[in-house]
């Protein structure tokens, strides 16, 4: 999107490997998707926020305007959550009542302002992902796992 080269999996083809094997592992525990739901919302949480950052990053690094880098993180952060969802047949979490596009906006806008602010990057990377994931955790609608023993 950014014509940021090389890509990540052409410069790294094990990650095409761990990806794989990634996807496998997922088909083998798919059946217990209904007791693991919290879990996978905590983790769809943590890839929201890194991922925004790891855009915003680049962006910053390619020195694009402030609004591109926010618009880059955000497109970056959602879009694969948006994608995989589509591919389970599921609603999108972006499309739903939860906050998520409005945490991506604020992890990219909070990682620029601590980057502004000249706090380092460390903080700044720490301050938004705490800020990013406890909101998006905030606005996981706390739903008990169905349990199926047979």
């Amino acid at each position: 999107m950014l014509d940021h080269h090389p890509l990540s999996w052409v410069e790294r083809p094990y990650l095409l490997f761990i990806t794989g094997g990634a996807a496998l592992a997922t088909v083998g525990v798919a059946k217990l998707m209904p007791q693991l739901r919290n879990l996978f919302l905590v983790l769809d949480a943590i890839g929201l926020v890194v991922f925004t950052i790891i855009a915003c990053r680049i962006a910053q690094g390619l020195d694009l305007p402030l609004v591109v880098v926010v618009a880059s993180g955000v497109i970056t952060g959602c879009v694969g959550g948006v994608l995989r969802d589509m591919l389970c047949a599921q609603a999108p979490l972006l499309f739903r009542a939860e906050l998520y596009a409005t945490v991506s906006v604020l992890v990219a806008s909070a990682y620029l302002a601590l980057m502004i602010l000249g706090v380092g990057e460390g903080f700044a990377l720490l301050g938004a992902i705490v800020n990013g994931l406890s909101l998006r955790l905030a606005a996981i609608p706390r739903v008990p796992p169905e349990i199926h023993l047979w």
